[in-house]
């Protein structure tokens, strides 16, 4: 997974697009239909990035731990205002190391595409499962075979901010592993200067992720498309997974 040293500075700038207040919602909804919460149900936010996401589950009345390999990432977090305090730990998924347990887990934003190992991904679910009580929730999404296929593909974007401008571009190859290229062009008195950053998405099957997460001591309870309760369709392009720990 990439340390996202350059992308962090511009994460926030870049996804704009992304309602954290309604995504935060519909995860509380999710988990309030199979867990009893109130002040003290821990949530931990899996690859939690710039914390935006952290901070609207606070707002909801967990006590959140988040959780990111990127030291970059983790230090925008920490700069934005919450009104319960979230506690941030710079540690890679696959070496998870917790206090003690949570009641619930949450990874969104496809990060966990971002692991492009299979052995490397499960692993990182054994060792959320390992700090998750019995009866706790996993909740992650993650981008479709057709988002990968149709709308990641072999596409270009362009971001042309004030002050940036961002050329995204993206190689697909037939297993669906995505290359990303990112190139930052940032104007400082005038003068555009280039930074760059790379990293890889993978696709993975239903059928797979099933049997890490079974192989991982969970218990599938839902698999949803889009950000909704209804089953996922060939054409979402986000797969919302729900989980139970045995």
């Amino acid at each position: 997974m990439s340390s996202y040293h350059t992308f962090a500075a511009y994460y926030d700038r870049l996804t704009q697009e992304v309602d954290y207040p309604r995504r935060a919602a519909y995860f509380d909804q999710l988990i309030r239909q199979y867990l009893t919460v109130d002040e003290s149900t821990i949530l931990l936010d899996l690859a939690c990035g710039t914390g935006s996401l952290s901070v609207e589950f606070a707002q909801l009345g967990y006590d959140v731990i988040g959780v990111d390999a990127s030291y970059d990432m983790l230090s925008e977090a920490q700069q934005k205002p919450s009104v319960r305090p979230v506690l941030y730990l710079c540690q890679p998924l696959q070496k998870l190391d917790l206090f003690g347990t949570v009641d619930v887990a949450v990874c969104a934003l496809d990060s966990l595409n971002h692991i492009t190992n299979p052995r490397e991904l499960e692993r990182a679910l054994g060792r959320v499962s390992l700090f998750t009580i019995p009866g706790g929730l996993l909740l992650f999404d993650v981008n479709t075979p057709y988002k990968h296929r149709e709308v990641l593909g072999n596409h270009t974007f362009v971001y042309d901010l004030d002050d940036l401008y961002c050329v995204w571009q993206n190689t697909t190859d037939q297993q669906l592993l995505t290359e990303i290229s990112l190139d930052f062009f940032i104007r400082q008195q005038g003068v555009y200067h280039r930074e760059s950053e790379h990293f890889f998405e993978r696709c993975y099957p239903q059928e797979q992720l099933e049997e890490m997460l079974e192989r991982t001591g969970y218990q599938l309870l839902a698999v949803y498309g889009a950000d909704t309760q209804r089953p996922l369709e060939e054409n979402d392009q986000r797969a919302v997974y729900l989980a139970r720990k045995l």
